[in-house]
């Protein structure tokens, strides 16, 4: 493999006496669909938030592109990098949540333009024909001048998927993104997941969506207790799983 676009090694965190991440190790090439499945609880989200260092780990190692997630080595020491730094590097991260968390006061355009502006500084004029672009790409662009509150669960899902983009990041983070949406706008946000992996996009996706773990994803990883209990090809492991942990937790998902 050349560079892991994200690479985890014995990593570890735990919240006071809960160890919620028990030692995670794999490795994301760039341009992979990683999907990763599990009950509530397992560490899911809290690996996801690892990632782009909104969460600490305790121990181990958790590098993107080669270089470590917010900390910085020399020689045999490693030093937490400061806040500055972090935002940048995060700034190379895409990350869309469960919850769409757009500002209620902004128009879907103003929503996806403030952080290529406020964070990187770039010209209004190139970040708004950037964000025009990214609406209509998420097939949204007669939505430009509406507020959150005028759209569907699942349009202010894909604004805020195109809000990620307009930082054209190298990763992209998804954590469970369609599951507080209704069941009938759950596709137009997987269609919209779907034509991000086939442009080549590096991902990392938490999801209940089997369907789309077995067509879009390239590799896929059953988290249970903190730990990986199986990971493989997500067609094999969703229809000959070889853990009786994941057998039980597919048997009641499928």
């Amino acid at each position: 493999m050349a560079t892991p676009m994200v690479l985890a090694e014995g990593v570890h965190k735990s919240f006071g006496r809960l160890e919620v991440l028990r030692g995670i190790n794999l490795a994301v090439a760039p341009r992979e669909v990683l999907c990763i499945v599990g009950p509530s609880g397992s560490g899911k989200s809290t690996f996801l938030r690892c990632i782009n260092h909104l969460e600490k780990i305790d121990a181990g190692r958790l590098s993107v592109d080669g270089e470590l997630v917010g900390y910085r080595q020399h020689g045999d020491k490693i030093y937490e990098l400061p806040d500055r730094e972090v935002c940048r590097k995060r700034a190379e991260i895409g990350m869309v949540f469960q919850r769409f968390n757009l500002f209620p006061h902004m128009t879907s355009l103003q929503n996806i333009m403030e952080a290529p502006m406020r964070v990187k500084g770039e010209p209004q004029k190139e970040v708004e024909q950037r964000g025009r672009a990214l609406l209509a790409r998420v097939g949204l662009a007669d939505k430009v001048d509406v507020y959150p509150n005028q759209l569907s669960g699942g349009q202010q899902q894909r604004v805020a998927i195109a809000r990620a983009l307009a930082m054209q990041p190298k990763l992209m983070l998804f954590d469970e993104p369609t599951s507080a949406l209704d069941p009938e706008l759950v596709g137009d946000v997987l269609d919209v997941m779907r034509g991000l992996a086939q442009d080549g996009m590096t991902m990392v996706v938490v999801t209940h969506e089997m369907g789309f773990a077995r067509e879009v994803g390239d590799s896929l990883v059953f988290m249970d207790g903190g730990v990986i209990v199986e990971s493989g090809n997500p067609r094999d492991v969703l229809a000959n799983p070889q853990h009786e942990r994941t057998r039980s937790f597919l048997s009641k998902v499928l």
